[in-house]
């Protein structure tokens, strides 16, 4: 088994800035609202907050990044490392019905089944049977069963050295049949059924406004969560909701405005760095024109000075991306991006072998460049970066590239259409694997938001899940990444850091490098 540990920071620090707390209660700002909350079929990262603290899965991470029980209490992986058994505890759902190992067998069924609009079926195609259920195929001979109540076990394909840690993922999440079925749209948008089995249950979804939250009684460890009342706050600004935490509105913002980045390090005790397993990026449309057109997508990638983004713009402690996968992930005895290519990018503009690209695409200097539109979700940091952008592709080869931005409830949908020309996006680990990016450019893959498509592409990225070895596992990535990357069917831009702000008086809250903020074990000084 590969140990990959999360990196992650604690808020057991000493205060001088933080919130005015009630008995019990906790305030935390989140800056986006997701469109569903469903954990099976979503994969929007601003569902993660809600998701992680209402459901649990078989296991779930420490704050050390360890895989520990959770609904699950043991389990044992057959020798040849294909078969899994788990033995489930007593544990109940958040109205008090028992969970069973049936409502695994009917969430992961769920999730394969292509009606379900789930957009990480893929994830559960390890298992016997299941991408061909997905793709038309008997849905009976996916090689998931509960031979009763409190045992569930599945046979994987071949042996998947990261499946205990696919397991926190939430498509992995066991979802209640009677209550799916009932309303299979709005099920997550009213508190009274959107039944979870994690250390909180909702009371109450005040859209635009706030998620609010009490601590589930039906909790199989209910005893640990020292929450009475917690709260999701709204708030789209940064800046606003830095000014609500240093007024003591509110007790936790998870985005810190970058210009105040410098300050707040020095003299606040409530400022947290997170480390974060996650790139920006931006689609390109390889079937649109410009974007249709190689040597115009390199150009343009090759165009932005990344340093100068994190430095002048975000003003982070970010990383500039010159590629997919971030840093961070060790495999074979090395980090994955140990000696990786550059593709062709730099950290800094490329001015002249942009200028020669455009050119030899049939634009030089710009000239007859065609009108070209960058759709973004509304955001003030994102904004102001793909107006750097803007301005470097204007100054370094001279075209004129228009941003629209609009409300990610808007923005998602309209994206998923895949009729935009560039599109800006990113991706944070749904796990800690480098195949928790590849994965997503694999032809057909639901989360490849530009249809981008290569056969060998797909092939190193089949043989990276066959191989045993893990070295061997990691060169077939590589090679996959290499190929995603000559063709820039990205733009990339920065590996990237939580900033986020947690009162000291807090302790026992983490959040995790995939972007999850946990409250189960949080407490509040007296």
């Amino acid at each position: 088994m590969n140990k990959m540990l999360l990196p992650i920071l604690t808020a057991a620090l000493l205060a001088t800035t933080g919130g005015v707390f009630a008995a019990g209660e906790l305030t935390y700002v989140v800056n986006n609202e997701s469109a569903k909350y469903d954990p099976g079929t979503t994969a929007e990262t601003f569902a993660a907050p809600i998701i992680g603290n209402t459901f649990e899965g078989l296991i779930r991470y420490s704050p050390e990044g360890e895989v520990i029980p959770a609904l699950a209490e043991t389990w044992e992986i057959s020798e040849d490392g294909l078969t899994y058994t788990f033995k489930l505890r007593d544990a109940k759902w958040s109205d008090g019905e028992a969970v069973k190992a049936s409502d695994f067998v009917y969430a992961w069924k769920r999730v394969l089944d292509p009606a379900s609009g789930a957009m990480n079926s893929q994830m559960l195609y390890h298992i016997v049977g299941a991408e061909e259920a997905y793709n038309g195929g008997d849905a009976g001979a996916i090689a998931v069963s509960a031979p009763d109540d409190k045992t569930l076990t599945f046979t994987l394909k071949q042996r998947v050295p990261y499946m205990m840690q696919l397991l926190n993922y939430p498509a992995f999440y066991p979802v209640r049949e009677d209550v799916v079925s009932a309303d299979p749209e709005g099920w997550t948008r009213n508190p009274a059924t959107f039944i979870g089995t994690g250390p909180f249950r909702v009371t109450a979804f005040n859209q635009g406004e706030s998620v609010v939250f009490e601590k589930n009684p039906n909790y199989y460890d209910a005893d640990a969560v020292s929450l009475d009342k917690l709260t999701f706050r709204l708030i789209p600004d940064p800046a606003t909701a830095l000014a609500a935490m240093e007024a003591g509105d509110v007790d936790g913002i998870e985005a810190v405005p970058s210009p105040e980045i410098p300050r707040l390090s020095v003299e606040s005790d409530a400022f947290m760095v997170v480390p974060a397993l996650g790139t920006t990026y931006a689609f390109f449309n390889p079937n649109q024109a410009p974007l249709d057109n190689l040597k115009v997508r390199k150009a343009l990638s090759m165009a932005i000075d990344r340093s100068e983004i994190i430095e002048f713009v975000l003003q982070s402690a970010d990383t500039p991306a010159l590629g997919l996968v971030p840093p961070g992930m060790s495999l074979g005895g090395e980090d994955y991006t140990e000696g990786r290519d550059t593709f062709g990018l730099s950290e800094t503009a490329d001015v002249e072998g942009a200028q020669a690209a455009l050119a030899e695409a049939g634009y030089p200097n710009g000239e007859g460049f065609p009108s070209t539109v960058f759709v973004t979700y509304t955001s003030p940091p994102i904004e102001k970066l793909l107006e750097a952008i803007q301005q470097m592709w204007k100054e370094n080869l001279n075209i004129d590239v228009e941003i629209q931005a609009t409300e990610w409830q808007v923005f998602y949908p309209e994206v998923q259409k895949v009729e935009y020309q560039i599109a800006q996006m990113g991706w944070g680990a749904d796990y800690p694997h480098p195949m928790t990016f590849l994965d997503n450019f694999v032809t057909g893959s639901a989360n490849n938001l530009n249809n981008w498509s290569n056969a060998e592409y797909d092939a190193e990225i089949e043989a990276a899940k066959q191989a045993t070895d893990e070295a061997a596992s990691r060169d077939h990535m590589r090679a996959a990444e290499a190929i995603l990357m000559n063709d820039h069917a990205i733009l990339p831009q920065y590996h990237r850091y939580n900033y986020m702000m947690m009162s000291p008086q807090v302790s026992g809250f983490w959040r995790s490098s995939l972007n999850v903020p946990y409250f189960r074990d949080a407490t509040i000084a007296e």
